[in-house]
């Protein structure tokens, strides 16, 4: 007979306007059976790291047509996470398989049509693979070389930049050569990136009354590549500090995912005075580049080329405040949940 276990699980309760809130979630507890449905093609999984990541903040919303599919209200939410495969009738997986990929804010998933990599370094932490070594880091590789077409010595701007995704940015350019700046949001995030990243520069963007003025001065001479994860009024301030033929990567927005009504960009005619490009992607478009990424990154990180920040909270109870907390920029690096011991 097989094994039933209780199941911890964080749900959404309502689809969310505004700010969210820890209360817009809550937790419950199901039972599951640790077998999986003969023929089904599915894997059962226990959850070891679960990642907090800003995409999600508008899967909290009923929105037609995104990339990305809404949550379920009354469902356990969804994200990127490591975990163990404990069945499986699927032959690309075995049991005792270690994963990433996408899988529910419980303890134990099962997954019917599995969209998950098998990991096979396992000589770096396993809660790399919600960050460098997973999304995020993929994330960082694609927009920068693959959008951008970076070369030597160009100046590269970075907002968010002590988040997931921006510290990585950050630190390919300097593998590159590039002059680097990172916006952040406190003087602790402002000190990570130029004491731990290797950033050229910094700034709390908090404490800049002008955006303009501060771009100015730190660019000088203009900017070749802006890694864009803010938007709006960052954004606006940008645009006119390009140098002509400048590249812009869109990766996301963080400042509009909690407003209503977008903020409105005004100086959008510079894409075409400095003949600028801008280019928005996904990084689900590229996961067939995950091979290379891996065969570029390894090296690195197991040179101590490469510094990765993680913030850990522990436990499956304290995932929906890291996860509100990345909103108001609570986490100090890459936020990630611990569910279960290795």
């Amino acid at each position: 007979m097989p094994e039933m276990v209780r199941n911890k699980q964080v749900i959404l309760k309502d689809y969310v306007s505004g700010f969210p809130k820890e209360t817009d979630m809550y937790m419950t507890e199901s039972s599951i059976e640790l077998k999986v449905p003969k023929g089904s093609n599915g894997v059962l999984l226990k959850n070891l790291y679960l990642s907090c990541d800003p995409y999600m903040r508008p899967r909290m919303t009923y929105i037609e047509g995104s990339y990305v599919e809404s949550f379920k209200p009354g469902l356990p939410i969804s994200g990127y996470g490591v975990a163990k495969v404990l069945d499986s009738e699927n032959p690309e997986f075995n049991k005792g398989d270690l994963v990433w990929g996408m899988t529910g804010w419980e303890e134990y998933s099962l997954i019917t049509a599995p969209h998950l990599f098998k990991i096979q370094h396992t000589d770096v932490p396993l809660s790399y693979y919600t960050g460098i070594l997973g999304m995020p880091g993929m994330t960082a590789y694609v927009g920068f070389y693959e959008v951008c077409s970076p070369k030597h010595g160009e100046c590269v701007f970075i907002s968010a930049a002590s988040g997931a995704v921006g510290q990585l940015v950050g630190q390919f350019a300097k593998l590159l050569g590039c002059y680097v700046v990172g916006s952040a949001g406190s003087k602790a995030k402002v000190d990570l990136l130029k004491n731990n990243f290797g950033f050229d520069e910094a700034f709390n963007y908090k404490e800049e009354a002008d955006l303009n003025a501060a771009l100015k001065r730190y660019f000088p001479e203009g900017i070749d590549i802006y890694f864009e994860n803010v938007g709006g009024k960052t954004l606006d301030a940008v645009l006119p500090n390009m140098k002509i033929r400048g590249r812009i990567a869109a990766c996301g927005m963080i400042s509009q995912y909690n407003l209503d009504k977008p903020e409105g960009v005004h100086n959008l005619m510079y894409l075409v005075s400095k003949r600028l490009r801008m280019e928005g992607f996904i990084v689900l478009d590229h996961y067939h580049l995950y091979p290379k990424f891996l065969e570029m990154i390894i090296p690195h990180i197991k040179e101590g080329k490469l510094v990765y920040v993680e913030d850990m909270a522990e436990g499956l109870e304290s995932a929906p405040a890291a996860l509100i907390g990345l909103f108001s920029g609570q986490n100090v690096g890459k936020q990630v949940v611990a569910v279960a011991p290795e």
